[in-house]
Formats: C-alpha cells, sequence, structure tokens
C-alpha cells in the first residue's frame, strides 16, 4: 500500500486559479498519454506516486483519454480504490467532455444531454462521487453557449463537480461564455488551451489577454509540442520514441529541417540558461505569471522529476526573449 511523503509540498509552488481560492501547482500531472490501456499499470501508479510525492496535486484527465476513449479514468479509478483513495482530500481532479466518445448522435460536442451523461460515466469509472473541475473540452458552433454554460453549472449545482472550466476555447467566446456562468453564479476557474515556445495561438486568439483581464487562470497543455521542444529528436527519431510508437499526434513528416534547425537553436539557448531545452520550454510557460500551471506528460517517474527543474528559474531577460522570439518566427 503507497505511503505519501511528508515532504510532498515542498518541490511545487502554488498559484491562485485567477481571482478564485483554488491553488493549483504550477505544474500538474497529464493523463493524455501513458494511461490508457496500452500502458503498464505498475508505470501508471509510480508515474501517480512521484508526482504527488513532489507535490503535483492536480491529476488532469478527459472522458476519451486513452487509449482506448475511458480507459485513463478507469486506470485512475482504480489507482485511487487501491493505493491513493486515502489522500482524496488533497488532490485536484480535473476532467472534460466535448470530443467524440461514443457513437450516435448524443455523444460529442457541447448538449446538456452529452455533458450531464458523459459526467455521470466519469465518475463511475474513476469511482468518484464529484470532481474538482469539469471542464468543456471545445467550442461547440452549433449548440447555443447559454445551453453548454448551463449545463456546467447544473453539474455544480448536482455536486458533481466543484468548479468548472473550458478548454480550447478563444478570447472572444470566453468572455462571452463567461458571462453567462457569471449570471448562473457557477465557480468557472480556469481556461485549458494548448501553449508552446512554437505555438503561440492563445497570444494571438485573445484568450491568453482575456483570462488574464477576466482574472480566470490557464494551465497549458502540450507545452513541449508533444515531445519537439526536448532534446529527443536532436540526432534523429529514437526507436522508443512517440513518432514511432504511437504516431497519432506527431509523426515524422513534422521534424523538417527548418523545424530540427529551431530546436537545435534553442537547445543553445537553453544551455546558456544551465537548462536542459524541455525545462526552459516549461519555463517559459510560466514566464510572466498568467499561466497558472503547466501539463506535463510522463513516461517515466524521472522526466516528472526533470520537468519540475524547470521551476527553478522562470525569468527570462529581454535578451532570451527575444532570441527565442526570433527563431520561432524564423
Amino acid at each position: 500500500m503507497y505511503q505519501a511523503q511528508t515532504a510532498r509540498y515542498g518541490s511545487i509552488r502554488y498559484s491562485r486559479c485567477g481571482n478564485s481560492g483554488l491553488l493549483l501547482p504550477a505544474v500538474s500531472l497529464g493523463f493524455w498519454h501513458n494511461f490508457g490501456d496500452t500502458s503498464p499499470f505498475e508505470n501508471m501508479k509510480q508515474l501517480c506516486f512521484t508526482a504527488f510525492d513532489h507535490g503535483i496535486t492536480h491529476f488532469d484527465l478527459a472522458n476519451n483519454y486513452g487509449p482506448n476513449p475511458g480507459s485513463a479514468e478507469r486506470n485512475l479509478g482504480r489507482i485511487l480504490r487501491e493505493e491513493l483513495g486515502h489522500y482524496r482530500d488533497e488532490l485536484i481532479i480535473s476532467t472534460k467532455a466535448g470530443y467524440e466518445m461514443w457513437d450516435g448522435p448524443y455523444g460529442n460536442w457541447g448538449s446538456r444531454k452529452y455533458l450531464l451523461a458523459s459526467l455521470d460515466q466519469s465518475l463511475q469509472r474513476m469511482s468518484l462521487p464529484y470532481v474538482d473541475i469539469f471542464y468543456h473540452h471545445r467550442m461547440d458552433p452549433n449548440t447555443p453557449l447559454e445551453e453548454t454554460m448551463g449545463a456546467l453549472a447544473q453539474a455544480v449545482k448536482s455536486g458533481k463537480a466543484l468548479y468548472v472550466g473550458l478548454s480550447n476555447y478563444d478570447g472572444q467566446t470566453l468572455e462571452k461564455a463567461c458571462k453567462i456562468l457569471s449570471d448562473l453564479h457557477c465557480p468557472f476557474i480556469l481556461n485549458q488551451n494548448r501553449y508552446s515556445i512554437f505555438d503561440r495561438t492563445i497570444e494571438h486568439n485573445g484568450l491568453k489577454e482575456t483570462a488574464a483581464k477576466l482574472q480566470k487562470g490557464i494551465i497549458a497543455f502540450s507545452p513541449l509540442a508533444q515531445g519537439m521542444l526536448t532534446d529527443r529528436y536532436l540526432h534523429g527519431i529514437p526507436a522508443d520514441s512517440r513518432i514511432k510508437k504511437d504516431p497519432r499526434f506527431l509523426h515524422a513528416e513534422d521534424l523538417t529541417e527548418k523545424r530540427l534547425q529551431q530546436i537545435e537553436a534553442l537547445h543553445e539557448v537553453a544551455a546558456s540558461r544551465e537548462q536542459t531545452l524541455a525545462e526552459m520550454a516549461l519555463s517559459w510557460i510560466l514566464r510572466d505569471g498568467i499561466v497558472t500551471s503547466v501539463l506535463i506528460g510522463a513516461s517515466k517517474p524521472s522526466q516528472i522529476l526533470d520537468n519540475i527543474q524547470a521551476l527553478e528559474n522562470t525569468a527570462f531577460s529581454d535578451e532570451e526573449q527575444a532570441t527565442i522570439d526570433r527563431i520561432t518566427e524564423a
């Protein structure tokens, strides 16, 4: 049986989600990869133990995380039942609905029918009475925003979620959604969006600026650009890399000659900061204090420990920032 270490909060700083009362660790553990049916269960446990022992109290999931869809939630449920359930009140567990989860007209997008049914299914898979944060996973162009936000509010009113969040929204839609949720007295606290040195979308679509204006938190996923912002591909494609083992999200053709030159140049900037490229990429996300937490994925416990090192230096000089911008815009 797992026993928590007493120093588990010593390695991580915590930040408030916007103007809410909830604190999140600067680094959170994502279950997008490495917690599905194709991953060893013992390794999943060790990832969770290592994260929690070092102050990473937030575990982030979605209904469709796997493979197969639902398996990440089922595996976390087993870990909670067998090992970590005693520490439930020290954990922040989040899940989402918005992408296709089951066949037919009711298993996708943002209807009240889908969101509330999916949340019930997620809770059953995780053997939990509630989640801390329930997200709508993506904008739905065909369902009225009032319906989707009303479903999130109902999730809170029913006691099945403590807070709600929005994922993959832009700034304009975020502002409209926030107004609706405020009128419904629903505790909306957090936006989850892709953000990395290579992907600045939230800087261009108004999400980052609007979230700061509205005093809502941001949690960034894919901060390492599916592994491109690491040293993994400096000398070719390793046999055990994600490209080789699970090429659903990163493909060999993504590593163009230009991209590899950018990775090499960024590696040199990181070395000048006495960081690995991965550490610098995570530090860069947290550089201005607007992003509350950065989501990491890990296939082995040592990667979690390496990523925590990014918190040692999140300050960037104007010259360093200009150099990074110049490299990525080239």
